[in-house]
């Protein structure tokens, strides 16, 4: 079997299970222990936390752990919105991952938050004009995704943040695809708050880190113990925190665009995924003539490639492929269950029977071209024999 769809998880590295687990066993203790074994706990978290900090470019104290990118992404909207006094306004776009969505939606239904979703071109790019235009006086938040969880388009974040700090507006960006892949330090992207989380990077679910810039008041979402400096309550995932700093550790320089999780040296080229990117996006519309790339051809991710089939069924067409080795995705493992289109598809403008043929190709940094080929392979065998099927 080939796992083509590591936008939804990838596995745990070995080294990073090894850094785990005398946090699972000798040095179980709580952080918060006035005692040598919480003591040593502490000192295990303190670690992790300087690991990601080095890692994103930012003063440990920035960083709060958090669940995942869920969370993240709730502390980041909620907590920014509520403890901002300056009005009651929120930007975002219609093709947010549902963490950012429904945040926002929460606030406007119950807080009484009015939001705007900010212009998007037809790969789902937004322009620095069309944020410009969105922002106003009482503007307290905008969130907008480094890059797209299901098409893979990269929006120019450096320029985004440009216009929003511009007009003293705080920016968050949901990470979590492009961490491990893209350069994400906060100083070159100009962000305030950004989400990570540590199973798109080789580290196990459940543990995730919210970068929010220290002069940024923070309401928490948790109440409790005040743990994380007051912004996060709850006794820390420490085992967790260790297996994500060790995590970005081993990825090196790809905190400045390196190439991604499973890279084998830090620091290692983005090129050579983008040339295997874009051949294999060549091979699938050689193959399938009809074949339609959604999202951005050039600023997208170095490892994802999605496609509409007219005149199939995306669900039909991951039978077909599973039944031939190749595990991949119809978008969002965040929308499992739903049969739905995508939001994403349709927020640009696609019909919702066409937005459903859908088929989202992830994959990591030790994919080979002979692999990527004969996943194309896979994909013209599995389109036909859908298309045989549902033409009989």
């Amino acid at each position: 079997m080939k796992y083509f769809d590591a936008a939804a998880t990838t596995p745990v590295r070995r080294e990073v299970l090894e850094a785990m687990w005398p946090y699972l066993t000798g040095d179980f203790g709580n952080p918060s222990s006035r005692h040598t074994v919480g003591e040593s706990a502490a000192r295990g978290l303190a670690r992790a936390r300087a690991q990601v900090a080095e890692w994103l470019g930012c003063r440990p104290g920035e960083v709060v752990f958090t669940g995942g990118g869920t969370e993240g992404d709730n502390l980041a909207i909620k907590g920014l919105a509520l403890a901002n006094p300056r009005g009651r306004h929120l930007v975002t776009t219609r093709i947010e991952h549902e963490a950012v969505l429904e945040s926002v939606d929460y606030l406007r239904r119950f807080l009484g938050f009015e939001v705007t979703f900010v212009e998007l071109d037809g790969e789902g790019t937004v322009h620095p004009a069309a944020l410009a235009s969105a922002l106003r006086d009482d503007t307290t938040l905008v969130s907008i995704a480094h890059a797209n969880n299901e098409i893979g388009t990269v929006q120019p974040l450096a320029a985004l943040t440009a216009v929003a700090v511009g007009r003293g507006v705080p920016f968050h960006t949901d990470a979590v695809q492009s961490a491990g892949w893209l350069d994400v330090r906060v100083p070159t992207l100009g962000v305030q708050a950004l989400t990570i989380s540590g199973h798109k990077l080789g580290a196990p679910k459940g543990i995730g880190a919210l970068y929010v810039a220290g002069r940024l008041p923070l309401e928490p979402v948790l109440h409790g113990g005040g743990q994380e400096r007051g912004r996060r309550s709850g006794t820390e995932n420490v085992a967790g925190a260790v297996g994500l700093g060790a995590a970005v550790a081993l990825l090196g320089g790809a905190g400045a665009g390196g190439a991604g999780a499973g890279a084998s040296g830090a620091g290692a080229s983005a090129i050579a995924p983008v040339g295997l990117r874009d051949a294999f996006i060549a091979d699938v519309e050689a193959r399938v003539g009809d074949a339609r790339l959604t999202g951005s051809r050039t600023s997208r991710l170095p490892a994802s490639a999605s496609f509409v089939f007219p005149g199939t069924s995306g669900e039909s067409v991951l039978l077909e492929l599973e039944r031939r080795g190749i595990v991949s995705s119809s978008g969002s493992a965040c929308a499992a269950g739903s049969d739905e289109p995508s939001h994403v598809l349709t927020a640009l403008g696609m019909a919702p029977d066409l937005a459903q043929t859908s088929v989202r190709f992830s994959w990591g940094a030790d994919v080979t071209g002979e692999d990527l080929a004969g996943v194309a392979s896979a994909i013209q065998a599995s389109v036909h024999a859908v298309r045989g099927i549902v033409g009989a």
